[in-house]
């Protein structure tokens, strides 16, 4: 589903990372752990198209990112993609459930009632699973931080993406909800059959993980699944 070869960036002189080249298969679940300000946002940013980089390749289930126009990328992510940001950007003046179930609404589903209620049942599982049940219709500024990060989760997962690319999910989440939050995303992988790559500091969120890399700034080395010593952060 996702491989990339021999990937490289800089930003000016300084590189970030260079000579990075792995491959998440359908249904794996990969943890990428590093340094922080090794690259590992970035390079998520990279593989999503939303940067840009120097040399190498993105392939996202047979396309080659790079090869595609500004459009050809936004519909690459809007129909193949779900991401999962740090920083939440969940849109203040829509609603909860009017946030999740964004990514469906650009898709053209729910035109009619027939969809509109399978879409609406869709969003509502999800905020169940993650433990947002009830809350659909406040508004972004009436959530707390960990209460975002997990609307922000279930936004990536709605639309059933081939792809998800999570940057600490659970970094703001307490240890039962993080748990929780993981046992969705590994659902979403080992039985929806999408590829997720995770970057994370949490040994506990790695120790769930397929295979564990590790990013280092000439390339990505295999590691070993570290202990689970954390609370999930």
């Amino acid at each position: 589903m996702l491989q990339i070869e021999s990937l490289s960036k800089s930003y000016g002189t300084t590189a970030v990372f260079r000579q990075v080249s792995l491959q998440v298969g359908r249904g794996e679940f990969v943890a990428l752990l590093g340094e922080s300000g090794v690259g590992k946002s970035t390079l998520l940013n990279c593989i999503a198209g939303l940067d840009e980089a120097d040399a190498g390749r993105v392939v996202l289930d047979g396309v080659d990112v790079a090869g595609l126009d500004p459009d050809g990328r936004a519909r690459l992510r809007r129909e193949r993609l779900g991401f999962v940001f740090q920083a939440f950007h969940v849109l203040p003046h829509l609603s909860v459930a009017e946030n999740v179930g964004l990514p469906l609404r650009l898709l053209g589903q729910g035109r009619d009632a027939a969809s509109r209620r399978a879409a609406a049942q869709r969003v509502d599982a999800l905020l169940d699973a993650v433990g947002l049940a009830g809350l659909g219709e406040r508004l972004p500024a009436q959530l707390s931080g960990g209460q975002l990060q997990r609307v922000a989760i279930a936004r990536a997962l709605v639309h059933q993406p081939a792809l998800i690319l999570a940057d600490e999910p659970t970094g703001n989440l307490d240890p039962v909800t993080a748990s929780r939050v993981m046992e969705v995303l590994i659902a979403q992988a080992h039985a929806g059959g999408a590829a997720c790559l995770l970057v994370t500091h949490s040994p506990t969120a790695a120790a769930r993980a397929d295979r564990v890399l590790r990013l280092t700034l000439d390339g990505v080395v295999e590691a070993p699944a570290p202990r689970s010593t954390d609370p999930a952060r």
